[in-house]
């Protein structure tokens, strides 16, 4: 694969867009706060996210009874190393609009940490930047999270500090 192929950018946007990050913890530490919905919800601004985590499945992401984040499929599921999802954002109209696009969890040990790298692509031109513009957030408490057990105060988990109980 050339570099041409890794990233595409249309329109002078990018139709992609790529997260890595380190985190002192195990695959499979990493895996269950990925796929644990109770765990998720305590980096991901209070939004759980529920399946059996097998390929072909449905996912649906939510703040129960306050809103509805993502839903979509679980294309490959790998434990404790990949995970590929369809992603169709429901928080608004205008998000909604921009369609299925595909969001890429691929885990790998490095000593006794690992590379969390996420991958959001299949992205319109065009597309709404609050499709992406949360994964630093998130990526950052799920970090915080396994590293300390603490959680972390971000603009998105403050917004939605309290919803749904």
């Amino acid at each position: 694969m050339n570099q041409d192929e890794l990233y595409t950018v249309v329109g002078g946007r990018g139709t992609m867009t790529v997260f890595e990050i380190y985190i002192k913890t195990t695959p499979e530490r990493l895996w269950e706060a990925i796929t644990d919905g109770e765990m998720r919800k305590k980096y991901s601004f209070g939004v759980g996210t529920d399946s059996d985590w097998k390929p072909g499945s449905e996912y649906k992401s939510a703040v129960p009874g306050v809103i509805d984040i993502a839903s979509g499929v679980n294309i490959e599921v790998e434990p404790p190393r990949r995970l590929v999802q369809s992603f169709t954002a429901r928080w608004s109209e205008e998000v909604e609009r921009e369609g299925e696009s595909r969001v890429t969890w691929e885990i790998e040990p490095v000593g006794n940490s690992c590379r969390l790298s996420v991958t959001h692509d299949q992205l319109g031109a065009e597309a709404n930047s609050e499709l992406w513009g949360g994964w630093p957030m998130i990526l950052s408490g799920l970090k915080t999270l396994l590293e300390t057990g603490e959680l972390l105060d971000t603009p998105g988990s403050l917004r939605y500090a309290g919803a749904g109980g």
